[in-house]
């Protein structure tokens, strides 16, 4: 997906943070402990206890913090296509256009700006310390989007991405997703002790798949407030499948069958490759917040 030549994007929306790699992990560094991590969710683990887990490796492993807080600085639109931290910015201050709109005209609840955080190797958040091992991932208790961008290489070159910009700009949207399932009362409704086909905690991430959809059919129509131009150009059919194999790339079948060699649906957290990219797919479609209310679907 392309942001518009000419425009440019302000700067002080993403915060970097965190602390920096430090030495390796010890077990065969960041790379092993990503699949242990995955394992370990694709079984029923919570994102909490995985990121207590963790904790006490980023405490071991990791260089202090500056202390100093530094913020992703204005990009033009030619950054915001080559270079992965102004994308991540230009991408979240789209998505902030879109859900400024689309929230309460569906929802009826005001669209709150979540904090977005690009962090080096690991950081401490509201729902405990984490490592670039556990990927991208949205924490309710700080309203926070926390992204390591390499992990966008460990999405092509491990788990089998075509890559390109609209895959990672997928990711980004899914997290704002959960931001939107957050602050319309999905998430807290949601029970997501439970693993499985049928489980809450596959029907919230389908839901922010779906919400993710939304955001992506109606990029390129979504105006930048500073520019009177629309962010992004349309989608072409490469670019969308790019985003479809992220979404399938991160399908609880897939990871399962290359972590362990079999596939369990009981253990299931966040759905089928098959379901990430359908339930994309219903949001890009035209489909609606209500459409994408997987909770309440009778199938998935």
């Amino acid at each position: 997906m392309t942001f518009n030549e000419g425009g440019s994007f302000e700067g002080g929306r993403v915060r970097k943070g965190g602390r920096g790699k430090g030495p390796a992990i010890a077990g065969g560094g960041i790379a092993a402990v990503l699949v242990a991590v995955v394992v370990a969710l694709l079984n029923g683990g919570d994102l909490g206890s995985v990121l207590g887990a963790v904790g006490e490796q980023v405490q071991s492993t990791s260089t202090e913090d500056t202390g100093q807080q530094q913020f992703v600085e204005e990009c033009t639109a030619e950054q915001a296509n080559t270079e992965r931290e102004c994308r991540l910015s230009a991408t979240a201050q789209s998505l902030d256009a879109y859900w400024a709109e689309a929230l309460p005209a569906q929802v009826g609840v005001a669209y709150v700006v979540p904090d977005v955080v690009s962090f080096p190797g690991s950081t401490q958040t509201a729902c405990g310390a984490a490592t670039s091992a556990v990927g991208p991932f949205y924490c309710p208790p700080d309203q926070t989007v926390y992204i390591d961008v390499s992990f966008f290489d460990e999405l092509r070159d491990r788990f089998g991405s075509s890559g390109g910009p609209l895959a990672e700009e997928y990711v980004v949207a899914h997290e704002f997703g959960h931001h939107i399932e957050q602050l319309s009362g999905a998430m807290s409704s949601a029970d997501r002790s439970g693993t499985g086909p049928e489980s809450d905690s596959v029907r919230i991430e389908l839901m922010a798949d779906c919400l993710a959809g939304m955001w992506a059919g109606n990029a390129a129509t979504t105006i930048d407030p500073q520019t009177g131009v629309a962010y992004l150009a349309p989608i072409t059919q490469e670019q969308l499948k790019d985003a479809l194999s992220a979404a399938s790339a991160v399908g609880d079948d897939r990871i399962q069958q290359s972590a362990t060699g079999s596939v369990n649906p009981e253990a299931w957290t966040h759905g089928s490759s098959e379901q990430r990219q359908r339930w994309f797919m219903t949001g890009y479609d035209g489909g609606s917040f209500q459409d994408c209310n997987a909770l309440e679907a009778s199938t998935l």
